[in-house]
């Protein structure tokens, strides 16, 4: 049987052993992971993980000086690297609490201290008689492959402890990441949640060290809650995601690295999340880049022929009798030529808006190869000429622009005007001449000023005054 089909049917034993402690990891990972980023401290976990070091080398010199040969025992080494993380958190907001040290430099300066301690004793360990088969090196580097099934229990049931505790306290981590000011007004204890927060982050990271080492078990923590993020805003849904995000990249990493076993696993896992994370980024439904070009295109396009259908009807305004527009909007053509000459288009802009208006059913060719609005078209002109007109109006009268420059200031904004808005308007600005839907225009249009038959039309003086 080849490498691939013996770990994809999960013949080995080892395989199955490992495969099961870092999915458990990769989905506590995940839980806490969406708190830790939405609470704005994705560095934690990186110096969590790299304070751990001095604690695993302390673990292992003490359990060698009381019982020499259990110093490799998992238990103790994790002990001490919750203890050296821990402290290491509380040093870094000792830092930040000092004048002229921000933050993001206190846990600089933490990660660098704790990183340098542990590097020294894990070079005098080594000078040790049993300090050359300690393997303490896997910590830093991991190494999932000597996970053993005590070890994978511990896993288990640490990671159950850190589900259950995210689950049954849902509401107030939620509170605590969006609105920390608020859960404390309502008598929420904020500071013991943000300590069980940073509780359940030294957990997971000390957990993770083994098998993906401190160099990288912060990007279990942070890859799959970012890329859970571009698939859901509700809190539950993204943290459900990153359960399984982080789940997945760990069983791919897992699999991978026993199909080909000169890959290191941490690392593999590791790629398989950020492989993830890009799939995520690229077509997540809540702000992937390719739905978020979409979005645009749409909207590019929305404006375009919103733009064209005020064209045309400014063009037939500019023909037809000024007592309402329900005759000439339906029967009188509009040519092509017109409407190049009504407005500055983009090169090829006008033909793709006159294929998508006749493809949409606004727009329509009759037997003479004119253009023609159809009734649809109509709602959507009129709507889009009063939207812009009661826009230019506001701006005359209440933003102290000019009839000479309103138009542009208009078009830049109009489309963002929504429904709501467009009704305000209509009840700050009474004056609307009947039976026209639409207001007159403020100054004179591209089309009465390019059309054969141009219709005068009224100034913003005699619109004022009316």
């Amino acid at each position: 049987m080849s490498p691939w089909m013996r770990a994809l049917l999960l013949q080995d034993y080892n395989t199955r052993v490992v495969l099961l402690g870092t999915i458990f990891l990769g989905m506590s990972s995940g839980m806490v992971g969406t708190l830790m980023l939405l609470r704005r401290r994705a560095l934690v976990g990186d110096v969590a993980s790299h304070a751990a070091l001095p604690g695993v080398g302390f673990a292992y010199l003490i359990m060698e000086r009381i019982h020499p040969g259990s110093g490799k025992w998992f238990p103790g080494l994790l002990t001490g690297a919750a203890i050296s993380a821990g402290l290491g958190l509380l040093c870094s907001r000792g830092f930040a609490r000092i004048r002229r040290i921000r933050e993001d430099a206190a846990l600089a300066i933490t990660l660098s201290l704790f990183f340098g301690c542990g590097v020294v004793l894990f070079t005098m360990i080594q000078g040790l008689p049993s300090g050359q088969s300690a393997g303490l090196n896997e910590f830093v580097f991991g190494k999932a492959a000597a996970l053993l099934q005590a070890d994978v229990q511990l896993l288990a049931v640490a990671s159950l402890i850190v589900l259950v505790t995210c689950v049954a306290l849902e509401k107030e981590f939620a509170l605590l990441c969006f609105d920390e000011d608020f859960a404390s007004v309502n008598g929420y204890p904020v500071a013991r949640l943000d300590l069980l927060l940073t509780l359940l982050v030294i957990g997971v990271t000390v957990l993770g060290m083994q098998s993906v080492g401190l160099l990288l078990v912060v990007a279990m923590l942070v890859i799959p809650a970012a890329a859970a993020s571009y698939w859901s805003e509700r809190l539950r849904t993204r943290q459900f995601l990153s359960m399984l995000i982080g789940g997945a990249s760990a069983g791919l990493g897992v699999l991978i690295s026993a199909a080909v076993p000169k890959f290191a696993a941490g690392a593999v896992i590791v790629l398989a999340g950020t492989a993830l994370f890009v799939i995520s980024l690229l077509f997540g439904r809540t702000g992937g880049i390719v739905w978020r070009l979409r979005e645009q295109w749409n909207f590019r396009q929305q404006i375009g022929l919103e733009d064209l259908l005020r064209t045309c009807f400014e063009v037939l305004e500019s023909r037809g009798p000024a007592t309402g527009p329900s005759d000439w909007l339906s029967e009188l053509p509009i040519s092509k030529a017109e409407l190049e000459a009504a407005r500055d288009w983009v090169s090829g802009r006008l033909p793709y808006l006159l294929h998508v208006a006749c493809y949409q059913g606004l727009l329509r060719y009759d037997a003479q190869g004119n253009l023609r609005l159809t009734s649809s078209g109509r709602r959507r002109a009129i709507l889009a000429v009063r939207t812009h007109r009661l826009w230019e109006r506001y701006l005359i009268e209440h933003a102290a622009e000019t009839p000479e420059t309103v138009d542009r200031r208009a078009d830049r904004t109009e489309h963002l005007l929504r429904a709501d808005a467009v009704e305000e308007l209509e009840a700050l600005l009474p004056q609307i001449e009947r039976p026209m839907p639409v207001p007159t225009s403020p100054h004179e249009t591209a089309a009465s000023e390019s059309s054969l038959l141009p219709r005068p039309l009224l100034k913003a003086e005699d619109q004022h005054a009316q």
